[in-house]
């Protein structure tokens, strides 16, 4: 049987488009495997740290070198006297509408000072004279946390000015509070008890894990395209005249 020649531009077109689109997929594929990876290190590493006994929070010498990886979600303890004066109340939607996260200074012996996330209260709670503050001398235990300097993609940013704050950036909140010698970390306290305000021990700690199927999404519409590719590669080198 004679075929018709094949109809070049059309097929160099579609070609340039379907590598374009195969490696875009695959790229896409690629990446949220990686993702996957880092994501499943993540889930080991936070389970193993939030079931480990607790450790002294880390002093001055080591604040140079916390870090996300090595640190956060460590079980921490420490023992000092919260500075209830300079609390700041970070705002975060929560399952009861608007709420707070308690960022209270705890000051330690040897001078140092280490923000608590004592939990989350809702916003009727917001003002400190609307709840007891913990007074004397106090033992912390909780989960080591790295300062938020960026938020969300729609998120709002610190306001000290007005003393409005969404992130719980420690720098920022210390600068405005007048502190120094304060660590780049804060720790979430774990629930001291069902009834008390503020909440303790709301840290999240499971983590959704999609990857694998979009993944497995991105290389399926690869397949797609390059398949798509081929019937039309095949259908133009297989013209009969009659289909002119």
């Amino acid at each position: 049987m004679t075929y018709l020649k094949p109809r070049w531009p059309r097929l160099i077109l579609v070609t340039l488009l379907a590598l374009i689109g195969a490696v875009g997929f695959g790229s896409l594929g690629t990446w949220q495997v990686h993702r996957l990876h880092w994501k499943l290190d993540l889930i080991a590493r936070v389970d193993s740290r939030v079931h480990a006994d607790p450790v002294p929070a880390p002093g001055p010498a080591d604040w140079p070198k916390i870090n996300a990886a090595d640190y956060e979600y460590m079980r921490v303890t420490l023992r000092g006297t919260f500075l209830n004066g300079d609390e700041a109340q970070v705002y975060t939607p929560t399952d009861w509408g608007p709420g707070y996260w308690v960022l209270t200074p705890l000051r330690r012996d040897d001078g140092t000072v280490v923000f608590v996330n004592r939990g989350l209260v809702p916003e009727a709670m917001k003002a400190p004279a609307t709840r007891p503050a913990p007074e004397g001398e106090q033992t912390v235990t909780g989960l080591l946390r790295i300062s938020e300097t960026r938020g969300w993609l729609f998120s709002q940013p610190n306001e000290p000015a007005k003393d409005k704050w969404h992130l719980r950036d420690v720098g920022a909140i210390a600068a405005a509070r007048g502190l120094t010698d304060v660590a780049p970390y804060f720790v979430d306290q774990e629930m001291v008890s069902p009834e008390a305000w503020p909440k303790g021990g709301q840290t999240v700690v499971k983590f959704r894990n999609a990857h694998l199927s979009y993944a497995l999404t991105w290389y399926g519409l690869m397949l797609f395209v390059i398949g798509a590719w081929g019937y039309v590669a095949y259908t133009e080198f297989h013209r009969r005249p009659d289909e002119a």
